[in-house]
């Protein structure tokens, strides 16, 4: 599966932006997919997280409450609302997929990731 992020720019604090992730192939539905992010010289980071169907998240402690996962399986796309974006959220942008049939409450690996997307966020 192919991931295309997008979305990503130049955003005041206290701003919003909303990430888009595109993917290719009929099988989307069937995987969990997830946001992850990275700043330079930092190891990658897991933002949000979303079940197959979408009825189930995950947030990261340093996103909760301030960031939304979404996905439409008919449009193949994840989203992944930022709203009161802070500086420390300066990072590129994954989205990631895993392979089929994962069990969202069990045990997984992302095995497909998208190019990234930049978000920087101004003081």
């Amino acid at each position: 599966v192919q991931l295309q992020a997008s979305g990503g720019g130049l955003v005041q604090a206290g701003g919003s932006l909303r990430l888009s992730c595109a993917a290719s192939g009929s099988t989307f539905s069937n995987r969990i997919l997830g946001w992850f992010r990275q700043a330079p010289g930092k190891e990658r980071e897991f933002v949000a997280s979303i079940s197959q169907g979408g009825g189930s998240t995950g947030y990261s402690d340093s996103v909760k409450g301030r960031f939304t996962i979404s996905r439409d399986n008919a449009k193949n796309t994840v989203y992944l609302q930022m709203n009161s974006l802070k500086p420390e959220d300066t990072n590129v942008y994954y989205c990631a997929a895993t392979k089929l049939g994962r069990n969202y409450s069990g045990r997984y690996v992302y095995d497909y990731w998208g190019q990234g997307t930049q978000v920087t966020v101004s003081s």
